[in-house]
């Protein structure tokens, strides 16, 4: 979405979005929903997901305005369906891309204690530097104990948002086009005897 060479204001925008999908649990939500289920109606997001009709014209609404769905209108029944997003921020050299599995755990956090708390103690910035770690935890590559001291958080809450991050990590990674863009731990050298 934002790696549109020569338009800025694509670019902007499309960096707004991201923001606001990082900022609002519930859009997130929705548009990890939409994303996974490949096409869906209105009807379908009230019953799957468990949110008032009005609740879902609206947020359906915000999410076409803000370029990551589109709404088919051709039929009757309009449907839905997700855009992946991936948007990479470099900041004096150093470099992280957010994707739809940074959003998923966004969206999850309302309803995970452990994700709520690390976002609410620490932001959105340590869940993605949980995420880091939670990939190789998950792919066999790190231990839980070592990931979670290495996100310097207390051992038993570090290895909670771990497993919090291992269920958003097999539950989106095979609809994430752009999981492999993620950062992981493993690519920084990590001291396995401190």
């Amino acid at each position: 979405m934002s790696k549109a060479t020569g338009d800025p204001e694509r670019a902007i925008n499309g960096l707004m979005s991201v923001a606001q999908l990082l900022e609002e649990p519930r859009l997130a939500r929705l548009y990890t929903y939409i994303l996974r289920e490949g096409e869906v109606t209105i009807d379908e997001i009230v019953a799957d997901i468990d949110t008032p009709r009005t609740t879902a014209y609206a947020d359906t609404g915000t999410l076409v305005e803000l370029r990551v769905l589109t709404r088919d209108e051709t039929q009757k029944t309009h449907t839905y369906t997700a855009i992946p997003i991936t948007l990479t921020a470099n900041l004096d050299g150093d470099t992280y891309t957010i994707t739809p599995t940074l959003v998923e755990a966004i969206g999850r956090s309302p309803q995970d204690q452990d994700l709520d708390l690390l976002i609410e103690k620490h932001g959105v910035g340590k869940l993605a530097a949980a995420l880091t770690y939670a990939i190789p935890y998950v792919e066999g590559g790190m231990t839980e104990r070592l990931a979670a001291r290495e996100l310097n958080l207390q051992p038993a809450f570090g290895i909670a948002v771990l497993h919090a991050l291992r269920e958003v990590i097999l539950d989106i990674r095979e609809y994430d086009p752009y999981f492999d863009q993620i950062r992981n731990a493993r690519d920084k050298p990590v001291d396995e005897e401190a």
